[in-house]
């Protein structure tokens, strides 16, 4: 075959390989929710100690979101995708193999890196796909964390129930390799750029701050939410971020270019991430996490792991129509408009959730309902925030975007936790019910404060889009900050 045919079909491969990309690392990184129940038998650990199998992933997500936009921005994008490739699947040998639970700690905490890829996939399209498969192809890989999660539970539960709790690492292993070689044979050459230099002081400041809320999140229930030890981790959370925020205005090449929120369009997919991230994130954990309670806590089905994973799919089926509903939608309808109505499916899911978890169609339908809302969420958001920001800006924007994106899920698994810990029985060491409906209740909370910022946000956003051109194929294309 000659180069020109052998060029032609990688270009047509390059949008499934990044979709591949995309949905792998995101389920290989959100292995945690699934196993949790295993995890708290097999390693001897308590509800909240296990929940760090789920949360560690997700703080390195947020940090590793703008190290990889920042690095991929350069000459090297392709060896920073492999690189962090092979940190994946270096962390699930590691949480494969029979060590203790510190161990596999430090295997989720590698294997999130990978929850970072998605920014560079994008900007992969930009440069990569013609411009006819820009809208569509941006909005298929912005949803390819929601459908990642919806096809890792369930994969993870069967494993987990017939090959015990290595076999779903070792999978998740195999798989990035596999992926890593699809990467290597589809991902456009690296652009002619210079190259990318590495905030790490701003990473660093990132980190600790993102440590310190979550642990005034998640520790509450034991530390005493009046207590100094949280007041004071709290503050630190305060005080470094505001830290980090200065850091980054005053640095040439900051890690977040934090100035692009003065955009009304970017601050309005912003603060829409944190909040819908924070509160339809945890129904997942919870789910799998309620289906899989014996029968004889009064509540609960008592499936197994695999049927317990089962559930997820209708999440990921939702997500997958929503990503092709919503670039259709979008040439129709505004996107403030969209994001309104996807608040309000979000919040149907919820109350589904809160009101007939006892029943199991319609608790599959809140699987759905949530897959298709978070769907046209992350959909839309790319478009927000590429219609907002100028174009040499909207590779940082992206960045900066995944950190919040992380940032939501990881403060939303946080609370969820210890809402059930907080509900524990004292003769089973599991969740009461109430634990559960404290979570939902918690969610709806959330998601309404989406909805109202959606419809507050979206004024501005308007207002700056009239002045802006029509929103295009073309209007995708990503610039480099």
């Amino acid at each position: 075959m000659t180069s020109e045919p052998r060029n032609a079909i990688r270009r047509a491969a390059l949008l499934p390989a990044l979709v591949m990309l995309g949905v792998v690392s995101t389920a290989v990184g959100s292995l945690g929710a699934p196993l949790l129940p295993t995890i708290m038998t097999d390693m001897d650990v308590s509800l909240s100690t296990s929940q760090w199998a789920l949360t560690i992933s997700l703080i390195t997500g947020a940090v590793a979101a703008p190290v990889l936009g920042r690095l991929g921005d350069g000459r090297h994008r392709r060896e920073v995708v492999l690189g962090a490739l092979t940190v994946v699947a270096l962390g699930c040998v590691l949480s494969a193999l029979p060590l203790d639970f510190a161990w596999l700690l430090v295997g989720r905490a590698m294997q999130g890196v990978g929850l970072g890829l998605v920014p560079l996939a994008i900007t992969a399209a930009r440069d990569g796909l013609p411009d006819r498969q820009h809208a569509s192809g941006i909005a298929l890989i912005g949803v390819t964390t929601a459908a990642g999660l919806g096809i890792g539970y369930p994969v993870a539960g069967v494993l987990t129930e017939y090959g015990g709790l290595p076999a779903a690492f070792w999978f998740g292993g195999i798989l990035t390799v596999v992926t890593i070689g699809v990467s290597a044979w589809a991902l456009p050459p690296n652009p002619d750029r210079p190259a990318a230099r590495l905030d790490t002081v701003g990473a660093g400041l990132l980190g600790i701050a993102v440590v310190a809320m979550l642990l005034a999140c998640s520790q509450g229930a034991h530390w005493g939410w009046t207590s100094a030890t949280l007041l004071s981790s709290a503050a630190v959370a305060v005080v470094v971020t505001a830290v980090w925020t200065w850091w980054e205005l005053r640095h040439d090449t900051p890690l977040v270019n934090v100035r692009l929120l003065r955009h009304s369009s970017v601050l309005a997919a912003n603060v829409m991430v944190v909040l819908v991230g924070a509160g339809i994130y945890p129904l997942l954990s919870l789910v799998v996490r309620y289906v899989q309670t014996p029968l004889s806590e009064g509540y609960g089905y008592g499936y197994s792991a695999a049927l317990a994973g089962l559930m997820l799919v209708p999440y990921s089926l939702g997500s997958f129509v929503a990503s092709r509903l919503a670039v259709r939608a979008m040439r129709r309808l505004s996107l403030e408009i969209l994001v309104a109505a996807s608040s309000a499916v979000l919040i149907a899911s919820m109350a589904l959730f809160l009101t007939t978890r006892a029943h199991l169609v319609p608790l599959l339908i809140t699987m759905a309902l949530a897959g298709f809302g978070i769907g046209v969420v992350f959909a839309i958001n790319p478009a927000q925030i590429h219609r907002g920001a100028p174009p040499q800006e909207t590779g940082s924007a992206n960045s900066f975007y995944q950190v919040l994106r992380y940032i939501g899920y990881s403060v939303g698994s946080a609370l969820s936790a210890t809402l059930l810990v907080a509900n524990e029985s004292t003769s089973t060491g599991r969740p009461t019910e109430d634990g559960y409906t404290a979570a939902a209740w918690t969610g709806i909370v959330l998601l309404c404060l989406a909805a109202v910022a959606a419809l507050l946000l979206s004024r501005n956003a308007a207002v700056g889009a009239c002045r802006r051109k029509p929103l295009t194929p073309r209007a995708f294309r990503v610039g480099h900050s």
